[in-house]
């Protein structure tokens, strides 16, 4: 908190929960400092951070007068000091954040320091939801199945965090099978207001997730950043980043018959792409919001990094209230967000004047009509309507099927012969926190579903199915509600609390499926409800797939393919053998609301989160061990002291030149953090895959890369092997294959990678434009720093990579507008020479000589993509955690 008060600004607040102090913008208004009452409602709440934590160091009064004194038109690009109240972890990327915690103790020991010192300082929450797998669909056991498989391939990992919930205060796990992290972070984490040491203010966090922004739907301004940004804010240091533009998006009217809050979500999504918001805030606003339900909001929130945004955010009003009410806060929880956010004038009404916005778009929700999203981008929507005809587009367009009659391939599985084809649904998944968070399309895919089952309909046998809800709440309510047994019987039986499908475990399908689809090459689909379905994300065997509401889901399910127009084409044949059409088994809105009225209580809530934290009986029976210091297994496979800062002398190296760099990667536009970061599967042939032989385990056990990105041996080797990733220095190849320079040989990236570090040779990647677009991943820079690269050449960058390879020390620059390595001539076998000093400021323009094999050189000027007087010391450091760790050793 403020170890002082030089604005004056301490006030006092009375609420049922007692007296508390608080930080007033009033009094900045009052003293005609800014126009703080015209500011959007997330500026104002970064302006609360800034006033209530200024102490003349890390917050000073320059920074509270730049950000009161915010202008829509041109928002001065200064450095802001961000404090957020706590963090969110979700496994896959919480693991490693707590194993750098754990070597960070060890570093310090080795410094002389105290390694008490290495603690988080803002309340930091864990939730195990991304190591579930769908192993096992379509029965009773399911669930049970999956778990069971979770917990066994997942022991070394569990045992890990059982250490780190004792060996750190501020540190809550929330055990397996509980819930989806962004999910559990709505219904039961936020609080909308914190309160510490006596004084309230804004509740705001970070997460190691990009989808942390569903937050913003409760009025929650939080985002996602890497993991090591993530520590530093648990280590006491705050976020630095440039004052944002924002956009405002009104919205207006409510969702005609038959629309869904997903169909609202992939229209906006398309159009904030095109406006273009990548590093901006939008803030909603405008009469529509007072007809849309909190979890509409959050299902819009949580797609902001789709549409580019930092945060979509929802301001406080009424809604916010109802909503913590109807999902179990305490009166006196809800009483003190409503004074709270009244007495800062920062709670929004129908009557409340709109804020000023950098740039504006508009939308009339009445005019949202039933779609998808695909076969690629989110941002790529498609109507319901034009599905069939955008299918025989895309797969010549898009696959390269030149032949308009789709590939056949006959298959027997399951006791049952049929045949698929080009289109045929092999996945269709109630999957993410985008959408089982909101009841109204679950309820609605449960309606669909009881529908469709009693007039005689089933899912085609091709098609793997599953449920995984966002939290046990969910199920509570589906079963209240008298839909379990229908979802059931169409094959959508419960198969784990997680985020399965949607962040690619959707776990193997059927062999004689899988041996069809690669054995004639098939283009197979998947629909499943959501956020991302960027190629060689959700199955190694599907390459179209679509994002869509949990009732087409369902639907998609019953038709078994996407060559079909579900608007004048039958799902299916009733058991009298009348065609049944999409139409006859879609539920009314009446029927939706009917059914959130009965079976939906804050009891439900209460009474699952009231034991959230205590986990299974097999969750209990972990022992983690004791002890401030992890004791470090050589032979774990899992969990390794990564080697960040094993050597790390007291003092930096000035910055110096990069000189006879080669290129490593070479890569188009839009390259994903999911092509760069280790994820999915661990082929058995890989580098990774022959390492964890090598160590004893067998390929039936290699579990996922997200499960063991708490070992760095196992990350590094996966870095840059998606199946998907085209490297421009191997044509003809795909997955993690490069050329070795200096030999002219074909070989696999990590290798060609351990060949140049025995030759002392530094490395570099060329990309295009978006590059590290999508999740937040941490090990897309670790695993790139960990192979030696030292800069990243790139049209441009995604906001959250941009940021994360500053954070692990390599350097990011920009093309000049107008140039990129096309126009330049560069093909990737040059040797670059990038001039650097000690005197480094943030966007400085530097030049680089790239050498051709025959002696000619290309003399360019790229922009320094370290954007702020921080990341200078962070990259100065080799990285954001080297910083904190001298500065706390000095300390």
């Amino acid at each position: 908190m403020a170890s002082g008060n030089p604005f004056g600004a301490e006030g006092q607040l009375t609420a049922a929960g007692g007296e508390y102090k608080y930080y007033r913008l009033q009094k900045l208004i009052d003293d005609g400092i800014g126009n703080i009452e015209s500011l959007p409602y997330s500026i104002r709440v970064l302006l609360e951070s800034c006033l209530r934590n200024v102490d003349g160091f890390v917050v000073n009064e320059s920074d509270v007068n730049n950000l009161a004194n915010w202008s829509a038109e041109s928002p001065n690009p200064v450095e802001i000091p961000f404090k957020p109240g706590r963090v969110v972890l979700q496994d896959f990327t919480g693991v490693p954040a707590v194993v750098d915690l754990a070597a960070l103790r060890s570093a310090m020991v080795r410094l002389g320091g105290d390694p008490q010192k290495i603690n988080p300082l803002v309340r930091c929450d864990l939730v195990i939801d991304h190591s579930v797998q769908v192993d096992e669909f379509a029965t009773k056991l399911s669930l049970q199945h999956n778990v069971e498989k979770e917990f066994e391939r997942n022991q070394e990992r569990y045992q890990f965090l059982r250490w780190g919930q004792q060996a750190f205060d501020n540190f809550g796990v929330v055990p397996p099978a509980t819930g989806i992290v962004h999910q559990v972070n709505l219904e039961y984490l936020a609080k909308a207001v914190l309160t510490k040491d006596g004084v309230a203010y804004p509740d705001s966090l970070v997460g190691t997730d990009s989808h942390t922004t569903m937050i913003n739907g409760l009025g929650v301004v939080g985002w996602g950043v890497g993991g090591i940004e993530a520590e530093a804010v648990m280590l006491g240091q705050p976020i630095y980043m440039l004052t944002p533009e924002v956009v405002g998006f009104r919205l207006e009217g409510k969702l005609p018959e038959g629309a869904t809050a997903t169909d609202l979500v992939l229209r906006i999504v398309q159009m904030l792409r095109e406006h273009g918001v990548v590093g901006k805030f939008v803030e909603f606003y405008g009469p529509g919001l007072s007809n849309m339900s909190l979890a509409d909001r959050a299902t819009i929130a949580n797609m902001a990094p789709e549409y580019g945004a930092t945060i979509g955010f929802f301001p406080v009003d009424d809604e916010t209230l109802n909503y913590m009410r109807r999902t179990g806060r305490t009166d006196a929880e809800v009483d003190l967000v409503e004074r709270y956010y009244k007495e800062q004038g920062m709670f929004r009404t129908d009557s409340s004047p709109d804020p000023s916005f950098t740039s504006k778009l508009d939308l009339d929700i009445s005019t949202i009509e039933v779609s998808l999203a695909g076969p690629k981008r989110p941002q790529d929507r498609i109507a319901l309507t034009d599905m069939k005809s955008h299918w025989h587009s895309d797969l010549s367009a898009t696959f390269g099927k030149q032949d308009p009659s789709p590939t056949h391939a006959a298959v027997e599985y399951d006791e049952q012969n049929f045949e698929l084809k080009d289109g045929s649904v092999v996945i269709a998944a109630i999957t993410s926190c985008t959408n089982t968070s909101n009841p109204s399309v679950m309820l609605g895919a449960g309606l669909l579903a009881k529908k469709a089952a009693e007039k005689g309909l089933t899912r085609k046998p091709w098609v793997k199915t599953s449920l995984a809800p966002g939290s046990r709440v969910v199920t509570d309510y589906l079963e209240k509600a008298g839909l379990t047994p229908y979802l059931d019987q169409l094959g959508f039986n419960l198969v784990g609390y997680g985020c399965t499908t949607c962040i690619g475990n959707s776990g193997p399908l059927p062999a004689p499926i899988s041996k069809a689809i690669n054995d004639n090459d098939i283009v197979a689909a998947a629909v499943l409800s959501g956020n991302r379905n960027f190629e060689g994300r959700i199955s190694p065997d599907v390459r179209a797939n679509y994002l869509a509401s949990p009732p087409l889901v369902v639907a998609y399910a019953l038709a078994g393919t996407t060559d079909i127009d579900l608007s004048t084409e039958p799902l299916g044949q009733d058991s009298d053998g009348n065609d049944v059409f999409l139409k006859d088994v879609w539920p009314s809105q009446a029927e939706v609301n009917a059914a959130l009225e009965s079976s939906i209580n804050p009891e439900m809530f209460r009474d699952e989160y009231g034991k959230a934290t205590q986990g299974s009986p097999e969750w209990q029976a972990i022992n983690g061990g004791d002890g401030d210091i992890f004791e470090w297994d050589e032979k774990s496979t899992y969990v390794q002291e990564p080697p960040f800062f094993v050597d790390m002398p007291a003092e930096p190296a000035p910055i110096s030149s990069i000189t006879g760099a080669k290129v490593l990667v070479s890569v188009g536009d839009s390259v994903t953090t999911d092509h760069i970061s280790p994820a999915g599967a661990i082929k058995a042939d890989s580098p990774a895959g022959k390492y964890l032989q090598e160590n004893g385990v067998t390929p039936e056990n290699f579990n996922s890369y997200g499960s063991r990105r708490g070992n760095d041996r196992v990350m590094t080797r996966g870095t840059f092997a998606n199946i998907r990733l085209s490297n421009l220095l191997a044509p003809g190849t795909s997955g993690g294959v490069t050329t070795y320079l200096p030999t002219g040989e074909q070989t696999s990236i990590y290798e060609a990678s351990l060949k140049y570090k025995e030759a002392g040779t530094p490395l570099v990647v060329l990309a295009g434009g978006d590059y590290g677009m999508g999740s937040s991943r941490d090990w897309a820079a670790k695993g790139t720093f960990l192979l030696g690269v030292k800069a990243v050449i790139a049209t441009s960058f995604e906001r959250i990579h941009r940021s994360n390879l500053v954070g692990m020390g390599v350097l990011p620059l920009q093309f000049r507008e107008g140039e990129c390595r096309e126009e330049l001539g560069l093909d990737g076998t040059e040797t670059y020479d990038i001039e650097l000093d000690d005197n480094l400021k943030p966007g400085q323009a530097i030049r680089v000589t790239a050498t051709k094999e025959d002696g000619t050189q290309v003399l360019f000027t790229v922009q320094c993509r370290v954007d702020t007087p921080v990341e200078v010391e962070y990259y100065r450091n080799g990285g954001i955690l080297h910083k904190v760790l001298r500065d706390l050793a000095k300390a």
